[in-house]
């Protein structure tokens, strides 16, 4: 059984009768509903469990996402102090953490925002920069993307010089949430990921609650 961040103390009235009805409702549709409700609740920031079937959601592997970008830093992407433009940075990590969403959601995704954009050293013209992401952490529609970010030296040798944490969130065709497969947290390496991935969606919630 998967657990599902639903309130059971709040259980709004589409949730009580989405649960009574569940088991009557086609596969397909079941999937929609349970994604729709999904978000609302995401969207009022209420945690907690509601349990859902194994069966309903697919698990797969943080490696069957994770992405490796290398890239050459010219000219263009150099800022007036002689270093690697942050906004450059920015944009290749936005990049990453979006082929990390794309291929866990299978669906298209949208950044829905930068966390925790720590920049720890420089890179400068003709360095080899590499950009890795992997997911740490899933939601209902939402996922959270690490990447990190290395100055590769001609040995390649890495030094890293930034570490981001992205949430993007998986659409249909129409442009609204949908579900996300589960994610396997296999070792102790990445079950520690998820449980300081958990910390930080409770505390994005409470900024997003108290407006800060």
């Amino acid at each position: 059984m998967l657990a599902c961040p639903f309130d059971s103390a709040r259980l709004g009235k589409e949730r009580e009768i989405f649960l009574k009805l569940q088991y009557s409702i086609p596969g397909s549709l079941r999937t929609f509903l349970y994604g729709e409700i999904s978000s609302l609740c995401e969207e009022r920031g209420e945690g907690g469990a509601v349990v859902m079937e194994e069966e309903q959601r697919r698990m797969k592997r943080v490696g069957d996402s994770q992405v490796e970008q290398s890239y050459l830093l010219m000219p263009r992407h150099i800022n007036g102090s002689g270093r690697l433009f942050g906004g450059q940075l920015v944009a290749w990590i936005d990049e990453v953490a979006g082929i990390v969403g794309k291929r866990h959601a299978e669906s298209d995704v949208v950044t829905a925002c930068f966390d925790n954009l720590i920049f720890k050293a420089g890179a400068y013209l003709n360095d080899t920069v590499v950009v890795r992401g992997h997911l740490t952490y899933v939601g209902n529609t939402s996922m959270e993307v690490r990447v990190d970010t290395y100055r590769e030296a001609l040995d390649g040798t890495r030094t890293m010089i930034n570490r981001a944490y992205v949430v993007m969130v998986a659409l249909d065709e129409e442009g609204k949430t949908r579900p996300v497969p589960g994610l396997l947290t296999e070792g102790e390496s990445a079950r520690a990921e998820w449980e300081a991935a958990k910390k930080r969606n409770e505390f994005r919630r409470l900024r997003r609650k108290e407006g800060f």
